[in-house]
């Protein structure tokens, strides 16, 4: 899932990256189109209302990248930065930049884009008392510790590093060296916000404005979001159809199942109860390409039974308890790929993917599994509960799949049951609020393909996506060299350096790597996902 990133090297590699592995999409159908004509899409409720700061979760992601673009974005055949409103972004030291956005750019309101667009947008973002989740993308920015401070009261309400210069120029000044600042400005956070964002923000809340091809007609939460394309769009991404229909579903099977009655035309991720049938159902209708997402259990830490001394032979006991490839072959069909690591094979050797990493810990070994969790002190309260979102994404079916095996080894039909939370939003309120007491679901889809975005934002000291709370100081030094060093290989190798800490405490269960997956119905065509497993709504026809 997204989270903050804060990559300071070689984000430029993202494309070779996806390259070598050829993480596209698919398509059938050769027509033109109706340009007019909507589609429906399936859909779960974002967390959170669609700010771009506050948005770090992929259903609420889905909808900014259709309705806002930002100074850079990354192509969705190739994962590499491009400049989109970005003129021109000038750098004599790696640490002082002048940013020129290109003229001509409107906001659906009739707005124009200005620097300030994007200046205040940032000082929002970056606030304190605004309480935005992708406040820590701007923490290499000269003033986040007086605008948003660990401890205490902001003592500032701008970054004294952003100053407006022009009508479409502004100046980034960094605590330091960041010679790819650039290439991660087009993560969703540095989006520019309109000025009616601020003055009426209650109204903007319930009908975002954005800059991209889209615009938001209407949304009612638990039933569905309306977006229609926005004919004054001025670049050259324009919606190649009249709009989306995003429709909620708290059963993927149900999804599936319209989609087969003609009652839908996409489902973004095919259902695993459903994947034995989707070819002879689908046809060339349907693909399956790899994507950066893995699937982990996370574990709360903020939970003394999970943090005591001893805790990690139990997690590594509940990890070799798990029959990885028993799940991916049976429940998702060998759509997945057991988990060695925690990154994700998209990565490549080169930019850090180090299969096998695991090692006898992520193999299924029943006897040893229950050796450990003996040693390790036994589960707390006796039994573990796997939390995970009943609406979306077919996790019932692996987590009770999960839960046999773990039962299974322990030799105890109780030791693991599945906790249901009913919607994806209650279930991201309850992590953000630290009220798990066991394991929980923890997929991680990637805001750019580097080896840094699998691990800093999931597991550096009170990062913005490290939902277990889990901390250690020798992982958060080895992350902290990574990012001062200019040199990719060097810094890959630290990143490494990082992710052995992880491994030797089990700071989270590697499940399996996952694919990205669509149906689609026949009245589409030039269907394709993203390397990060997004439908590319904007370049699909219907009819």
């Amino acid at each position: 899932m997204r989270g903050a990133t804060h990559a300071k090297w070689a984000a430029g590699a993202a494309a070779v990256a996806l390259a070598v592995t050829a993480c596209g999409g698919g398509s059938s159908g050769s027509g033109g189109g109706d340009s007019s004509a909507v589609l429906s899409s399936s859909w779960g409720d974002p967390q959170n209302p669609l700010e771009p700061a506050n948005t770090n979760e992929v259903q609420g992601g889905k909808v900014l990248d259709m309705i806002f673009r930002g100074l850079k974005r990354y192509d969705p055949k190739t994962g590499a930065a491009k400049d989109m409103l970005a003129e021109k972004i000038d750098t004599t030291d790696s640490q002082n930049f002048t940013v020129t956005v290109k003229s001509g750019w409107k906001f659906s309101n009739g707005e124009a884009v200005t620097a300030k667009s994007f200046v205040d947008a940032w000082n929002y973002g970056a606030s304190l008392k605004n309480n935005q989740k992708n406040a820590y993308f701007f923490g290499y920015i000269e003033g986040y510790d007086k605008v948003h401070p660990e401890t205490g009261k902001q003592t500032a309400d701008t970054l004294s590093g952003l100053k407006v210069t022009g009508g479409q120029t502004f100046t980034v000044k960094l605590t330091q060296k960041f010679s790819t600042f650039p290439d991660t400005l087009g993560y969703a956070a540095f989006d520019p916000l309109p000025a009616a964002f601020f003055s009426d923000h209650a109204a903007w809340i319930k009908k975002p404005v954005g800059n991209g091809p889209y615009t938001v007609q209407s949304y009612t939460k638990g039933s569905k979001m309306s977006l229609r394309k926005w004919d004054g769009y001025p670049g050259t991404d324009k919606a190649q159809n009249g709009g989306v229909d995003l429709k909620v579903y708290t059963d993927n099977n149900t999804a599936y199942t319209d989609l087969m009655a003609g009652n839908l035309d996409l489902v973004d991720d095919v259902p695993a109860a459903q994947l034995k049938n989707v070819k002879n159902d689908l046809g060339d209708r349907y693909l399956n390409t790899p994507a950066g997402i893995i699937q982990t259990l996370a574990f709360p830490f903020y939970d003394p039974a999970w943090n005591k001394s001893g805790s990690e032979k139990v997690r590594k006991g509940l990890s070799m308890a798990i029959n990885r490839k028993q799940i991916t072959d049976t429940i998702f069909q060998k759509t997945r790929t057991p988990a060695t690591d925690w990154t994700s094979p998209v990565l490549g050797t080169k930019g850090g993917f180090q299969d096998g990493l695991c090692g006898s810990s992520c193999e299924y070994n029943p006897s040893e599994a229950k050796k450990l969790v003996q040693e390790g002190g036994g589960l707390p309260g006796g039994q573990v509960k796997i939390s995970y979102n009943a609406d979306t994404g077919s996790h019932k079916e692996w987590v009770d799949a999960v839960c046999n095996s773990i039962n299974n080894a322990l030799g105890n039909d109780k030791a693991c049951v599945g906790n249901p939370v009913g919607t994806f939003a209650d279930f991201r309120s309850q992590i953000t609020q630290k009220k798990m007491s066991g394991p929980f679901r923890a997929g991680w889809q990637m805001d750019y393909p580097l080896i840094q975005n699998f691990l800093q934002p999931l597991y550096y000291t009170n990062a913005s996506s490290n939902d277990g709370h889990w901390s250690d100081k020798d992982f958060d030094k080895f992350v902290d060299q990574a990012n001062a060093e200019t040199d990719t290989a060097k810094a890959i190798s630290l990143f490494q350096s990082a992710e052995k800490v992880v491994r030797d405490n089990m700071a989270a269960i590697p499940l399996w790597y996952q694919n990205g997956s669509a149906g689609w119905s026949d009245r589409l065509s030039n269907v394709a996902l993203n390397p990060f497993s997004v439908p590319v709504y904007n370049e699909i026809k219907v009819g």
